[in-house]
Parts: structure tokens; C-alpha cells; sequence
């Protein structure tokens, strides 16, 4: 009658039986069956039945209808205090908080501690934090624990002065990924980095690296796993290379406006062949001589969420700046141009594209932006992040206000966070295209 979901006394019964019964098949064909096997999803998981108590069926009583996701919905809206210079934490902590599959893992508490100690486990931190931001809670959070524990595991950040953002995102992915990498079930053969843990799902892609001889046009090709995309920007001391107008400006639907520099056109520079010269001479593997060559980097393996950082602080031997060039990046991002499977397409540097790929697994949606006010020796720290659909927020460490689209796409750009629009699942056996739109 009211469409909501029920209970059921008899089925949750039959479960539970069944339940018990592969649990004894399982230890009957094992010798030794291990807290670690039991507790993978898939047969004979030891998941708790939830038995409500008085309490519980009063609050039900009381709110017989689970919240819903409106347009003033502003659960995980949560302000972050400044603990002393700490804005560089605080905008890298709402972009990982609003990071969905992130979330999602954190807030169905899929973390299982291995650490000797907890208390100083990274992982059982940001669980917390997690639970803090989306409990509700409209007064900010005190992120004191989480500044503790990254000094301790990243002492070069400990202190009290300004840090670099994008230095604090890699050190924490970092520790993130050391304080929960995945047993030896879970190892995955296709990851670049032979780890299965969360943060490596989630953001690491293979950047695949090929050289070519110039005399024998033998190519070697190393694909290393990455976190981010670090882009050269025009006006630094490496030369950009010029765009220019034509069929290709059009890609990932940016209107080419001259003088304006786009995400594509970094990206376009970033997977150019690059000539090495006649004092980077390397030995290839077939002439067994050292002989000139290219180099060319493309995406071999796309991660869940892509990260880009443009290369705005700029520290040469004659002087330190930061590049205010402003880059224009869109909502949605396509990476199928950059991909070395889009090799073939490219030619003489140039990118050749069809007029529509239709290759969906590739496209992505940005849903988060971390901007620096200032110059390089004094200044500060802002974050745009998304909501819900089309809902965006400005989050200035305790003060979250509600923005717009085009506040986010006119901002200057510091770090753009673009989670994937489909995700691909994988069997043991058998790659299956079943998808989840996100």
C-alpha cells in the first residue's frame, strides 16, 4: 500500500538456514577456513540479521518514510574548521568525501582494520570523518585526529604552515592505499599496481609510455600506474604547444575561443610524440645502439576517478610564480582520444577524431573543483563540490554556500576531480558488459 519495503519474519528465517548451511558446506571442503574467508562477499557471509528492538520500532514509528533526496537535501553538507593554515586538508577532504563510490564504500563500513594499531590507521580515520560529514550535524567538523595522523604517516606536511594541495591529495591516497591494500584473494592481475584495495579501484589508471627509434621505429612501451595528470599550462618556462582552430577544437563540446586555452588542449599537448633530441639519446632494443627517439604518453587503463592538476606553481632558477592563466574545462569529459588504443588515430601530432566515438565507458563527469586564491607565498584554499545532479556548493573551510554552475566553470582551476559515468564490472571468467550508470 504505501510502496515502502518490508520485512519478512519467514523469508528472513529461510535465509538464515540457508545461510548456515553453506557456511557447513564451506568448512566441510576446507581444512582450515579463516575469519578472512568468511567474511568475503559470496557464499557464507557472516552477515548479521537485523532483529529491530523497542527503540528501534519506535523510531520507525516516528519516521515511517526514509529520507529522500530533495533540492534542499543537505546531508554531507558539512563545514570543515581551520586548524592553522590546514585549508589545503580541508578542500582535499570535501573532494574525497564527495567522491560517490568512495562514500559509498565508507558508509556501508567496508573497512576491516588489519593494523596492529587502529588508532593510528588512516582508513579507520576517514571512516569517521565519513560518518561525521553525512550524519547530519550542521555545525562544522574539527578535522584535529585526521591533521594528526597525516603528520605522523607524511611527516614532510607536519607543521603549521601553508601546503601544497596537490602534494597533501597524493601523501594521503598514498597512506590510504598502504593502510588498507587487499589480501591475496583479492589481488587483481589486470591492475597496474597488483593491488586490489580502494583507493587503487578507484584512482589508479596505467599511463602507458612509448619510445620509438628513429632508425629502426622499434617501440618500447612501459605502462606505470598513476593517481593523477599533472598538465603543463601556456605562459610556463615549457613551451606549450600552439592549438589551433579547426574540426578537432570541438571535442568534448568546447567551443574553441581564441586566446583560451582548454582541459582538451592540455591533455592534446600532454599525449603529443615528443622528440628526445641528440643529448637524450637512449639505447633501443633492436639496433643495440643508442640512437634518437620519441616519446609518447597515452592512457592505457582509465581509473574510476580522474584527476587532473594543473602545473600552476612554477619554481625555476630564476624565479618562483604561480600561472594565472585561466583554462576553460567542461561538465563532461571524454578520454577516448587519449587513450593508446586512439593511438592509430593520431597523426602527426594531430588529433583525428570521428564525429561521434559512442564509447560511453570512457566519458566522465566532473563533480569536483579545488581552486587557489593568491600568489605562491601567501594564499588560500576553496573547493567546489557536487551534491546531487546539478547541485553545487562552494566549501571555504567552515562555510559552505550554495553555488552555481558557472561559478564552478569560471573558477581558475587548480585540481578537477571527474568520476566516470559508467562503471565496467569484471567476472574471474569472463568480462561481462554489465554496467552501472552513475
Amino acid at each position: 500500500m504505501c510502496k515502502d519495503y518490508v520485512y519478512d519474519k519467514d523469508i528472513e528465517q529461510i535465509a538464515k538456514e540457508e545461510q548456515g548451511e553453506a557456511l557447513k558446506l564451506q568448512a566441510s571442503t576446507s581444512t582450515e577456513v579463516s575469519h578472512q574467508q568468511c567474511s568475503v562477499p559470496g557464499l557464507g557471509e557472516k552477515f548479521p540479521t537485523w532483529e529491530t528492538t523497542k527503540p528501534e520500532l519506535e523510531l520507525l514509528g516516528h519516521n515511517p518514510r526514509r529520507r529522500r533526496i530533495t533540492s534542499s537535501f543537505t546531508i554531507g553538507l558539512r563545514g570543515l574548521i581551520n586548524l592553522g593554515n590546514t585549508c589545503f586538508m580541508n578542500c582535499i577532504v570535501q573532494a574525497l568525501t564527495h567522491t560517490p563510490i568512495l562514500r559509498d564504500f565508507f558508509l556501508s563500513d567496508r573497512h576491516r582494520c588489519e593494523m596492529p594499531s587502529p588508532e593510528l590507521c588512516l582508513v579507520c580515520e576517514m571512516s569517521s570523518l565519513f560518518r561525521e560529514l553525512y550524519s547530519g550535524n550542521p555545525s562544522p567538523h574539527v578535522p584535529y585526529k585526521l591533521l594528526h595522523l597525516v603528520w605522523i604517516h607524511a611527516r614532510h606536511l607536519a607543521g603549521y604552515r601553508q601546503q601544497d594541495a596537490h602534494e597533501f591529495l597524493i601523501a594521503a591516497l598514498d597512506v590510504l592505499h598502504r593502510h588498507c591494500k587487499g589480501d591475496e584473494v583479492g589481488k587483481a592481475a589486470n591492475n597496474p599496481n597488483h593491488c586490489n584495495c580502494i583507493i587503487d579501484q578507484i584512482f589508479t589508471g596505467g599511463l602507458q609510455s612509448d619510445v620509438t627509434c628513429q632508425a629502426c621505429h622499434g617501440v618500447s612501451t612501459t605502462i606505470d600506474p598513476c593517481w593523477d595528470i599533472s598538465l603543463d599550462l601556456p605562459g610556463s618556462c615549457t613551451s606549450f604547444w600552439p592549438m589551433s582552430p579547426g574540426r578537432e577544437s570541438s571535442v568534448n563540446g568546447e567551443s574553441h575561443i581564441p586566446g583560451i586555452t582548454t582541459l582538451t588542449d592540455c591533455l592534446r599537448r600532454f599525449t603529443r610524440p615528443e622528440h628526445l633530441g641528440s643529448s637524450a639519446k637512449i639505447k633501443c632494443g633492436s639496433c643495440q645502439s643508442y640512437q634518437e627517439s620519441t616519446k609518447q604518453l597515452t592512457m592505457n587503463k582509465l581509473p574510476v576517478v580522474a584527476c587532473f592538476h594543473f602545473k600552476r606553481f612554477e619554481h625555476s632558477a630564476k624565479q618562483r610564480r604561480k600561472i594565472t592563466t585561466y583554462i576553460s574545462f567542461p561538465l563532461e569529459l571524454d578520454m577516448t582520444p587519449f587513450m593508446a588504443s586512439s593511438k592509430e588515430s593520431r597523426m602527426n601530432g594531430q588529433l583525428q577524431l570521428p564525429t561521434n566515438s559512442g564509447n560511453n565507458e570512457n566519458k566522465y563527469s566532473l563533480f569536483a573543483v579545488v581552486n587557489h586564491q593568491g600568489t605562491l607565498e601567501s594564499g588560500h584554499y576553496t573547493s567546489f563540490i557536487r551534491h546531487h545532479k546539478d547541485q553545487w556548493f562552494k566549501c571555504d573551510d567552515a562555510v559552505i554556500t550554495k553555488a552555481s554552475i558557472k561559478d564552478v566553470l569560471d573558477s581558475e582551476g587548480y585540481l578537477l576531480f571527474y568520476h566516470k559515468q559508467v562503471l565496467e564490472h569484471e567476472s574471474e571468467k569472463v568480462k561481462e558488459m554489465n554496467t552501472q550508470a552513475y
